[in-house]
Formats: C-alpha cells, structure tokens, sequence
C-alpha cells in the first residue's frame, strides 16, 4: 500500500498545481478591437462609439487605450490576468510604452486600470484608483455598464493628456482635519462651559452676602475672553501642523486595417484595481 503510495504522489501533486493553471481564465491572443467586450455588456452603439473615439485618440497623441470586459476572472487573480493580457496585447508604441487598459469583470465585481510604463507619470495609481471608485463604480452600482465604461474611459483619456486631476488629496485632508479640529473644539467648548457654569453657581452660593461680587456678564465675559484665547491658540498649533505636513504621490503604433490588434508597449503593473 506505501509503495503505491509513494508512487502516486509525485502525480497526485502534479496535479495539484496543474488543475489551477487549466483552470485560468485564457487570455486572447488578439483583442478584437480598441473595443473587446466578451462580456456583452456593451450595447451596440456604446461599442462603435467608444471604438471611434479611441482610434481618434490614437491619431491625435499616438496614446493607445484599450477596453476589455469578460464575464469573469474564472478563478483567476485580477492582477495576474491583467499583466497576462498586457504581455500578449502590448497596448501603445515600443519604446514609448504609452498603453492604457480598462478591464472588467462584471460577474466578479472587479475592474482594473493597467498602465503602461510611459503614462504612469500622467496616471499614476492613486488617480487610477480614484477614476475607478469616484467616476467609474457609481454606475456601475446602477446597472449602468455602458455608461461607466464611457464616463470612465473619458476620464482616463483626460488623465492620459494630464486634464483630468480628480479629487484634491490636500483640500480633503485639510476638510477632515478641520471638521475634526471643530468637533474637537465644541466638545472641549461644552466641557469648559459646563465646568464654568458650575463654579459660578457655586461662586455666587458662598459669596451670596458680599455685595461686590462678580455679576453674571462680568463672570462670562472672563469666560469668553478664556475661550478666545484657547480658540487662537488652538487654531494656530492646527495650521503649524498642517504646514509641516508634505503630500506626495504615487514598433509601431499596432494598428492595422482600421482598428487596434497589438502594439508593443511595456507594463509594470502600474494601475489601479477596484469593485462596487
């Protein structure tokens, strides 16, 4: 029994790492177009739409954006499939590496946007990131494929001619700050103010026979001119803080007969990926 054993297992295990890799969701060898929408997805007149404006793309600034959309990753990581197809597509110009693909999986939930190693400084991934879950998941949320693969594929052409800057990492960082700055401020304001209001009381009780004590307007306006002081300073340490903070970040063209078929651009696995 140990003998058979022992001579099954090489092949036991062969299968084992073999059945996963049968399993992969195949990449095409060829895109159909600018456009390769094996999920369906697409309605008919999104498709040529969406194809024309890429060719027209390409035209004006040699940049190559591709769409691809598959029912599902079947089993398949989404960043292995995406460098997978990349590797085969070679979207944008050798030497230049300017390609671009938007890939979806609408079964799955996921999409990812692959940059190309020549357009990683114009879209780098937090603003790949940000198209996807600010511009693109919104419909996608709806239903609406065909309009999140249009509102997102403009988004990324504006991005690859550096017209589209999303959201402002430093004015939402300032805004969260700053509301947390006052939340912070009003509790501690109410907790002065409780504590003050208390003590007056209790100031008035044991001097209540001595006619020169404070009066009210007298007692809060000490208190106020306390809170103002405590409102500068906590205003000025803020913003020392927030200026001391820094932000930073993160062979021919391939057409032929009319319409995308392969370039020779180079990935590193630049991009972002993301659901909804």
């Amino acid at each position: 029994m140990r003998k058979y054993l022992r001579s099954g297992f090489p092949t036991l295990l062969f299968l084992f790492l073999a059945v996963p890799c049968l399993s992969a969701l195949e990449v095409p060898k060829k895109p159909d177009g600018y456009v390769t929408d094996r999920a369906g997805i697409l309605s008919a007149s999104a498709k040529a739409g969406l194809e024309t404006v890429l060719r027209a793309f390409e035209e004006k600034t040699s940049n190559q954006i591709v769409v691809a959309t598959f029912p599902s990753l079947e089993g398949s990581s989404l960043e292995d499939f995406s460098m997978r197809l990349a590797e085969a597509w070679k979207a944008g110009q050798k030497g230049r590496d300017n390609g671009i693909i938007f890939l979806i999986f609408p079964e799955d939930r996921k999409m990812r946007i692959e940059v190309g190693y020549g357009l990683e400084g114009v879209l780098p991934d937090a603003l790949a990131g940000q198209i996807i879950s600010g511009v693109v998941a919104p419909y996608f949320r709806k239903g609406d494929y065909s309009g999140g693969i249009l509102a997102g594929t403009d988004a990324i052409l504006k991005a690859a001619q550096g017209e589209f800057k999303g959201a402002d990492p430093t004015a939402e960082w300032m805004g969260r700050r700053m509301k947390a700055f006052w939340v912070f401020f009003s509790i501690f304001f109410l907790m002065v103010f409780g504590v003050d209001f208390v003590r007056y009381h209790h100031y008035t009780f044991q001097n209540r026979l001595f006619k020169k004590r404070y009066n009210f307007w007298e007692w809060w306006g000490r208190f106020a001119i306390l809170c103002a002081i405590l409102s500068i300073c906590f205003r000025v340490l803020f913003y020392v803080l927030l200026s001391s903070r820094s932000y930073g970040s993160g062979g021919g063209s391939g057409s032929f007969g009319g319409g995308f078929r392969g370039g020779g651009g180079g990935f590193g696995g630049g991009g972002a990926s993301g659901g909804w």
